[in-house]
């Protein structure tokens, strides 16, 4: 509580240079939509993967609530949010800027001896390395390493040292070569093509969208106990429809997206999925 006018004052100083900003709640995860915008109802896109026509007052849609507007960061509805605040966040793609998240020792070293130097801070476990440009946002592009840009945020822990450099190209291969989608292929032939080769009875486009509509939403919809409530839903995912086919690497990316808007990394990611798996026996 006492937090909140000196995390609204960074938040202030920083979208007046220009940096959309925007507030993380425990477990530094962004807010989640108000009642009025649950499951779409406002008309913005579903995960937050672009920002929807919603004018919702209140923080939501994740990223996308990211914004410069002073009048909006001090708005009943945001000073509210200040207050149950534990720490900003920014769109470094909305500034013009790539971060580079470096989560361990030998991350960085792999950093120092690959890449051009730039502005860092340091972070609880490593550091980030700030550059200027955008390019979609990858995480786990290698061990240690992710890529916050364009539809993503990250945690403002402070100025940093350094001069800002252009992103190099050794960035962007890294999300060409090593991460050409939001989840490794390996993932596209995760579900079996129908168990003994049984007809599918779930192939009903509407049937399977819903199912994958509402898991989504119960993914976003988790307060507590993230990790539990993902595995619980791929669990309950894979047991409708692990053993016939329905699921395609579109319906489980959708379900990563989900899970990663959360703040559950690619590799918490994996693993829910692969015990799921694993308990079903498939």
């Amino acid at each position: 509580m006492s937090e909140a006018p000196h995390l609204q004052h960074t938040a202030s100083r920083l979208a007046a240079s220009g940096v959309p900003v925007l507030p993380l709640r425990r477990g530094k995860v962004p807010f989640g939509n108000c009642p009025a915008c649950t499951d779409n109802a406002c008309g913005g896109r579903p995960n937050m993967k672009t920002p929807g026509p919603c004018q919702c007052p209140g923080v939501c849609h994740a990223w996308a609530a990211a914004t410069t507007d002073l009048a909006v960061l001090t708005s009943p509805a945001w000073t509210d949010a200040w207050r149950r605040a534990v720490a900003v966040a920014y769109h470094p793609g909305g500034a013009g800027l790539t971060v580079l998240d470096l989560d361990d020792a030998d991350a960085i070293a792999w950093a120092r001896t690959t890449l051009p130097a730039t502005r860092t801070v340091p972070t609880t476990r490593g550091e980030h390395w700030i550059y200027r440009g955008t390019m979609p946002s990858r995480n786990a592009v290698r061990p240690g390493v992710d890529i916050k840009s364009s539809m993503s945020y990250a945690r403002y822990l402070g100025p940093g040292s350094g001069t800002l450099a252009d992103l190099p190209d050794a960035v962007r291969a890294l999300a060409v070569k090593e991460a050409p989608a939001p989840r490794p292929s390996a993932h596209a032939a995760v579900v079996p093509p129908g168990v003994g080769g049984a007809e599918c009875p779930h192939r009903t486009p509407a049937y399977l969208a819903r199912g994958i509509a509402m898991a989504e939403q119960r993914i976003t919809e988790a307060s507590s106990a993230v990790h539990a409530t993902v595995y619980r839903t791929f669990l309950a995912v894979l047991s409708r429809h692990g053993r016939c086919g329905c699921l395609t690497d579109t319906h489980i990316g959708r379900l990563f997206t989900a899970a990663q808007a959360k703040g559950e990394s690619l590799r918490h990611c994996t693993d829910a999925w692969t015990n799921a798996m694993t308990t079903l026996g498939l």
